[in-house]
């Protein structure tokens, strides 16, 4: 999957956090709903603009920002 199809960053809007397809849900928001345990159903009927899709890209755009994290080297 390729999270820039669905993840979108405009600055005028929920103040340049990253957003679902330029709807005002954030990804942050989504990981929060599912860190939370609401099942993913939950979420799709909670936000009917939402797809299943869309919850696979907010994880993909998370994990891609965690790899790219600097990391800091094991002393030695």
């Amino acid at each position: 999957m390729n999270y820039k199809d669905y993840i979108t960053i405009d600055p005028n809007k929920r103040g340049g956090k990253p957003c679902v397809r330029g709807l005002r849900i954030t990804v942050y928001e989504v990981l929060e709903y599912l860190a939370s345990e609401m099942t993913e159903e939950e979420i799709l009927d909670d936000f009917p603009d939402l797809t299943r899709e869309d919850l696979k890209a907010c994880i993909a755009f998370a994990a891609d920002r965690e790899r790219r994290l600097m990391t800091v080297p094991l002393a030695a």
